[in-house]
């Protein structure tokens, strides 16, 4: 089993100190951003200079990083609004792939499903139709992230809501009729939340489209949820991954901020407790 890093836990961080932490664990892997105002993502048009940096990071820290985020959402209400978002993805995607990437991660988009109109699904559908063109162009690939629409309850509380991604009859339509190129970052620990009492988290639906894989856990707190390292709650991988196709880089998410690397550390330990051939490099 090949183990990457995302980047989502390192997005107040400095860009080199993602290099240097997953250096210092023996990632091979690295996972990085584009946008969203982060200060440990490049900005969103980033300039020649921030790319040829980012470019030089990777080899000075002997780093590849074929796996790129982006903040994007095809289900906005507005039309103009949406037609801005798919003009900034597709520059991004350019970017991307001259940082190295290979592979976009998307959202589909937070208007949650409940709420989705005809006219949303068929704007959704054209961009994502334009995006895989320039993705087969570029020789990449896209995968969309199974996640919620989240709420801020206060005390580190979130809510999830389902989205396209989430919502079970919702997310049979996109297998259908997405291009088939299109796959999914499957994360396991966004789907627990919104459940619904499906045992296997959606990878009955989407197990021959996964592409891409977020490891993460969410607990309870109060009304909400509060995201932690796999193996610190209840959510049991090993089935999942004894039965998942997937034989890429899967990647380790951690989101808390205040303890990247000890959040890490204990994924890591969990990892290896409940399968025998972890490796970080290949």
């Amino acid at each position: 089993m090949l183990v990457g890093v995302g980047e989502w836990g390192f997005r107040e961080m400095p860009m080199e100190d993602h290099f240097r932490i997953a250096k210092k664990f023996g990632f091979k892997y690295l996972e990085f951003g584009i946008g969203g105002g982060q200060v440990g993502r490049l900005p969103e048009e980033p300039t020649a200079k921030d790319v040829e940096d980012f470019v030089a990071l990777g080899r000075e820290y002997n780093i590849v990083t074929p796996f790129c985020c982006v903040e994007n959402d095809y289900t906005l209400p507005d039309a103009a609004a949406h037609d801005a978002m798919l003009a900034k993805t597709l520059q991004s995607m350019r970017t991307a792939k001259e940082c190295g990437a290979t592979h976009m991660r998307l959202f589909a988009g937070f208007t949650p499903a409940a709420e989705m109109t005809e006219e949303i699904w068929s704007r959704m559908f054209d961009a994502f139709r334009q995006s895989e063109a320039l993705c087969e162009e570029l020789d990449m690939l896209i995968a969309i992230e199974t996640h919620g629409k989240i709420e801020d309850l206060g005390g580190g509380a979130l809510k999830h809501i389902h989205t396209v991604s989430t919502d079970i009859e919702s997310l049979k339509r996109l297998v259908a009729e997405l291009p088939p190129r299109v796959g999914f970052n499957y994360d396991p620990g966004n789907l627990k939340p919104l459940a619904d009492g499906d045992a296997s988290l959606r990878l009955d639906l989407i197990n021959d489209r996964i592409n891409y894989c977020h490891m993460k856990d969410w607990k309870r707190n109060g009304d909400g949820w509060t995201a932690c390292a796999i193996g610190d709650d209840d959510l049991d991988y090993k089935p999942l991954l004894d039965r998942m196709t997937f034989d890429g880089v899967y990647q380790i998410e951690y989101e808390p901020l205040h303890d990247v690397e000890d959040g890490i550390q204990r994924s890591l330990d969990y990892l290896n407790r409940i399968v025998s051939n972890v490796v970080l490099t290949d």
